[in-house]
């Protein structure tokens, strides 16, 4: 008998006692729910606890899973300084975890499975990043403070049996972060990450330029960072336009000098970081609009040839890449070389929305690029530029994912699409069979407000978008046919901070927004349930305030 079938068995033919009815029900009051976020697929909570203990081991005979091990032996240093030993079979006494492989192979690296009684916490999980995430379920289960014991007083730690099988409803699980209108330091990116980590999130899109701010270090290119990652004032509030769409000379500023950028060994610190918590970060280079960053330090990439400055207004500038000229592509090519570096991510996003036409309308360079290539119009001039980069692209085996305007003029061959002018967007694309991700402004974009009582709340964009509606979103559309569902990568939360100033706001507006996501994205459709969830997250709100996490408390009824 294989050593999983030999070990299931020694596991179920201990005593267990009927199923749980006490303290930690699924159903009734708070007292009695499990503080699990995203709801796993299965659970059944046993009328047991495992008590965990220095004197605990850990059973691994696959050095595979060491990394995870190691995760978690960390996190118990952290949080209640004591660690585990790890041995390679089973003890004679005590309790243990045992960590073991499915006896077949089937490529879900993300499915893991638990199984608890008072002496054995069994881990099932063909691949890494399921082990990881059977941890961060475990660790949900742990009290927040450890409690003494004993004679010697030993640290314990009473965890609340249950038997879960689990796996993941969609494989693109994102959060997104902009950090070229207002900029976050690398350790406070990295809480972020923490946040994603917690809530069983794989990607994290991290929006790096705009015509605000050059937050990229590139090597070839000094001045991206010395001129276009500084800005000299900021807007302050939202600004006011004329009737001709005109910004209005009442308008408020900070003249304070703004600025900030990542070295490239932020970035390999960054990228580091999340990969050792099954984190993929994509990284969004924006082109060909959003660049008057880069268009003040290189001006001649642009269709006018400047002068610019780093824009310090919110909103969209004029002033693109030139599409007409050759040497601007070589530019991009260079940059995107040191950006594919960094990343080793599958997909490269390179932004693609909100890029004026009127630059491109009266340049004599575009103009001819559009007569050399028998284009029609403007729209299919980005579509050029657009296959372009991602010619360049998958030529080093990487693809190319944007937001919903690259479908103008015609997608790219490989293009991925992130659909974020509602679903339409989407649509198109699943139904021309290439990739979506879901993220509609309603109720994906995390800067809109979460009350109707806005005098309470932060300044935000705009927008109203609750927890509840957060939690119900359902991210393939119904419209989609059954081959056409399969191009439906999945959804990701979106913060934009024009008007998040700081890292605690950050915080407020993604908080718990994002736990709500997380089981939309997680949690099969049918376990889905937003009265039982908010019961749950009034328990796991202590291990939000435990972070020091500056959440918002609507669903407690506070603001």
């Amino acid at each position: 008998m294989k050593k999983t079938l030999l070990i299931l068995a020694i596991l179920l033919s201990l005593p267990f006692k009927k199923e749980w009815g006490g303290a930690f029900a699924q159903n009734g009051n708070t007292s009695k729910v499990l503080p699990l976020i995203p709801w796993p697929k299965e659970v059944k909570q046993l009328d047991d606890e495992f008590v965990l203990t220095p004197a605990t081991k850990i059973v691994l005979s696959n050095t595979k899973f060491k990394p995870e091990v190691d995760y978690l032996n960390n996190y118990l240093i952290s949080n209640y300084s004591f660690e585990l030993q790890i041995i390679p079979d089973l003890p004679k006494d005590g309790n243990y975890l045992y960590i073991t492989q499915p006896d077949f192979e089937r490529g879900f690296t993300e499915n893991y499975d638990l199984m608890m009684n008072q002496n054995q916490l069994l881990f099932i999980a063909e691949g890494n990043a399921g082990l990881f995430y059977g941890f961060q379920t475990l660790i949900q289960l742990m009290p927040l403070e450890k409690t003494s014991a004993g004679v010697l007083g030993t640290a314990e730690l009473r965890i609340p049996c249950a038997d879960i099988k689990d796996s993941p409803r969609y494989n693109w699980r994102g959060m997104h972060l902009d950090c070229s209108r207002h900029f976050f330091s690398k350790e406070e990116v990295k809480k972020y990450i923490d946040y994603l980590t917690l809530y069983k999130f794989n990607t994290f899109h991290w929006h790096l330029t705009d015509d605000q701010g050059w937050r990229i270090e590139i090597k070839q290119y000094p001045l991206l960072t010395k001129i276009g990652s500084q800005r000299k004032e900021t807007i302050i509030g939202k600004p006011k336009w004329d009737k001709q769409g005109n910004p209005s000379k009442d308008d408020k500023y900070d003249v304070k000098p703004y600025g900030g950028f990542y070295t490239q060994e932020d970035i390999k610190e960054v990228v580091a970081y999340a990969q050792a918590r099954h984190i993929t970060v994509v990284p969004e280079i924006e082109m060909p609009g959003h660049s008057l960053a880069a268009l003040a330090a290189y001006p001649q990439y642009s269709c006018t040839g400047g002068p610019f400055e780093t824009y310090t207004k919110w909103g969209v500038s004029d002033d693109v890449y030139c599409a007409g000229n050759d040497s601007t592509f070589q530019f991009l090519e260079n940059i995107l070389t040191e950006v594919l570096d960094l990343f080793p991510s599958k997909y490269i996003h390179i932004g693609g929305d909100e890029a004026p036409r009127d630059r491109w309308k009266a340049c004599a360079k575009c103009q001819k690029r559009m007569t050399d290539e028998k284009l029609k119009n403007e729209n299919e001039l980005q579509n050029y530029f657009i296959t372009r980069i991602e010619k360049f692209i998958n030529s080093k085996g990487r693809q190319i994912i944007g937001w919903d305007e690259i479908l103008e003029g015609g997608l790219a061959p490989n293009a991925a699409v992130m659909s974020w002018r509602g679903t339409d967007g989407g649509i198109a694309a699943a139904k021309l069979k290439h990739p979506v991700v879901m993220t509609p402004g309603k109720p994906c974009y995390f800067d809109h407000y979460q009350s109707k009582n806005k005098a309470d709340e932060p300044l935000a964009i705009g927008g109203f978008n609750p927890l509840d509606s957060v939690y119900a979103y359902n991210p393939t559309p119904k419209v989609l046919s059954g081959e056409e569902i399969n191009f439906i990568l999945g959804a990701q939360g979106n913060v934009w901070t024009e008007y998040i100033t700081d890292f605690s706001k950050v915080q407020y507006m993604a908080m718990p927004r994002m736990a709500a996501l997380s089981e939309t994205l997680w949690t099969p459709a049918d376990k889905k349930d937003f009265k039982k969830f908010n019961e749950r997250l009034k328990l796991h709100s202590k291990i939000l305030d435990k972070m020091k996490v500056n959440y918002a408390k609507h669903f407690i009824g506070k603001k």
